[in-house]
This record gives C-alpha cells, sequence and structure tokens, in this order.
C-alpha cells in the first residue's frame, strides 16, 4: 500500500528523514521549505517551497495530495508553524509526528544565564557583557537594535534585514563549526558573552565549547513549548517506528 508522507522541513533530520523514507518502497515524500534561507541543502524526494497559508491552508493540502503522514522537522524555534500543523492534523485526521532533536544542557565550568525570549536576552545583556557574539539567525535582530552601548558580532546564513544593533560587524557563515574556529573567533572579536538559541545538534554546539574553555558566559533562549497534547520524537529512527517504517 503506497503512501504519502509530507515533511515540514528546513533542519538536517528532515533532509535525513527525507533520505530514509524516500528508500522505503511505496513511500512519496515531499519535503516543504519555508524559504528563508537562499541556498538550502539537497533534499530527497519532491520539494515545495513557501507557506500553505496557515492551518487551513495546511489542511486543505494534506487532502487534496492524499497526504497519509505528517513530519515536523522543522527548527525548534518555529513555533507558528508546528502550531499550524498540530491543528491541521486535528483537523484532517492525518498522523502527525514533530521530530525534534535534544535540546542544549549545561556541563561543569558552563556560565549560562536562560532567558525565555529574545526580548529577555536583550534585557539581561548590557548586565552580563559588552562585546556580544549572537548567533539567534537572521531573524529577530530587532529585538537588540537599541543596545547601541555594546558591539555585536552577529553570524547568520543569510544577510539579514534591518533594523540592527548600530554597532554591528556581519558574519555569513553556514556551520557546521569547529571549537578551534569558535575558539579562534571569540578570541579575534574579544567576545565576552554569547548569545544563542537552544537549537540542539552538533552543527552549531561548538561555540557552546569554545565558550566554557574561554570562561565566556552564555545567554541561552530557550524553546517554546509545544502545543497542548503534542510530544517529540528525538531522531530519525524513532520517526519511522511512530510511523510503521521501522527496519532496514
Amino acid at each position: 500500500m503506497s503512501s504519502h508522507v509530507l515533511i515540514l522541513g528546513g533542519t538536517a533530520e528532515a533532509r535525513a528523514l527525507a533520505t530514509a523514507l524516500c528508500a522505503r518502497p511505496g513511500v512519496r515524500v515531499t519535503t516543504s521549505l519555508a524559504g528563508r534561507v537562499a541556498r538550502p541543502g539537497a533534499v530527497d524526494g519532491d520539494v515545495r517551497v513557501g507557506g500553505f497559508g496557515g492551518a487551513e491552508g495546511l489542511a486543505e493540502w494534506l487532502r487534496r495530495e492524499g497526504v497519509t503522514a505528517l513530519v515536523d522537522a522543522t527548527h525548534p524555534f518555529a513555533e507558528s508553524i508546528t502550531a499550524n500543523a498540530a491543528r491541521a492534523a486535528a483537523r484532517t485526521g492525518v498522523p502527525a509526528v514533530v521530530l525534534r532533536r535534544p535540546g542544549w544542557r549545561p556541563g561543569p565550568g558552563d556560565r549560562w544565564h536562560p532567558v525565555p525570549s529574545l526580548d529577555a536576552a536583550a534585557e539581561l545583556l548590557p548586565r552580563v557583557g559588552r562585546r556580544v557574539f549572537l548567533t539567534t539567525g537572521r531573524l529577530g535582530l530587532a529585538a537588540f537594535a537599541h543596545l547601541a552601548a555594546l558591539h555585536f558580532v552577529v553570524r547568520s546564513v543569510d544577510p539579514p534585514e534591518p533594523p540592527l544593533p548600530p554597532d554591528t560587524h556581519l558574519l555569513l557563515a553556514r556551520g557546521p563549526f569547529t571549537v578551534a574556529g569558535e575558539t579562534a573567533l571569540l578570541r579575534e572579536h574579544r567576545v565576552d558573552v554569547l548569545v544563542t538559541k537552544d537549537s540542539g545538534g552538533a552543527a552549531t554546539a561548538a561555540k557552546l565549547t569554545a565558550a566554557r574553555d574561554l570562561k565566556v558566559p552564555v545567554v541561552v533562549v530557550e524553546r517554546p513549548p509545544l502545543p497542548e497534547g503534542v510530544a517529540a520524537v528525538l531522531d530519525v529512527a524513532g520517526v519511522l517506528e511512530r510511523l510503521g517504517l521501522g527496519g532496514s
């Protein structure tokens, strides 16, 4: 019996899942990308780019395309997409799975300051440091635009849109990053505080090790909660098991 799996993608886990599903006979795979990154990585199976028009638009697409399973493998901070996916699945009866890599956890020697939002991070920053390595992505930088007394090193995959903090040095780069490279960056720019979202995963975790080694404090924006009644699966194997496609 054939099936059609829609993956809401944009993460390394989404690409790995698409590859695993495409290897299963009788499975059609479509990955939907938001289109916020100019040069996304290659994805196996069909790819669509752009939004659906909210929960109702996604529900209509699920019906029209005969989707038999929905996997939300978006970024842990894609809060509105996750909410729309949950509502669309409930309206259509399509089984849904959320794939979320585990978050980071502080270890011995870490100097973490957890905060609930970007606004809270901006409020805390002047009390923690003056030279900021900001790695929260190109969206949401307006939360820091009023901090004229601080120097920012901002890293993102694509150029961010204004407003930005007035004293900003922009770095365009895509992970994975190494501990040696991150350590050199922190030293070169004399960074005395790192700001990051709790994205999890290994691709961008090296900055946390570098910060620990250099005793640089880290302001960590915590993940938003999942919608009520929604639980996350932590890896591709878990998703395949939930979809009844586990094993070789």
